[in-house]
């Protein structure tokens, strides 16, 4: 347990540092930009329609919110590692440029849509997290 919390600690100052600095030259996030993960578990789980019903929605999002910066969606990869999490059935991650384009998006009428006509018939659980780069 020790070295899996010591594990997860590394990878989430790995994450979270990449906002500003990447020791690697891969591409980093601007302070202040906001990063919104959204994670979902479907009421079928597995099931690959739902799951390309979902993905292809969200991919829909890129060309009608403006506020959206980059946005990735897919499945989760399977692992044999303990700390990683592989039970969701979609993922997405946006970037927005401020908390302020993050709220615009959540108000944006596709987005509402969305979250009516596919997300909640679709979704058994969700969980979001928002992450501010420092």
């Amino acid at each position: 347990m020790k070295n899996a919390t010591l594990i997860l600690t590394a990878a989430v100052s790995l994450f979270l540092s990449s906002c500003t600095t990447c020791p690697f030259g891969c591409q980093t996030t601007a302070k202040g930009k906001v990063e919104h993960i959204v994670l979902v578990w479907l009421k079928r789980p597995g099931n690959a329609a739902d799951r390309a019903t979902v993905i292809a929605t969200a991919k829909k999002f890129q060309a009608e919110i403006s506020q959206i910066q980059h946005l990735s969606v897919g499945t989760p990869v399977g692992s044999e590692r303990p700390i990683v999490d592989d039970s969701f059935d979609v993922g997405l991650v946006m970037r927005f440029n401020s908390k302020a384009d993050m709220d615009a998006y959540e108000k944006h009428p596709a987005h509402v849509n969305a979250v009516k006509q596919t997300l909640l018939p679709l979704a058994k659980k969700l969980l979001v997290y928002d992450i501010g780069c420092e």
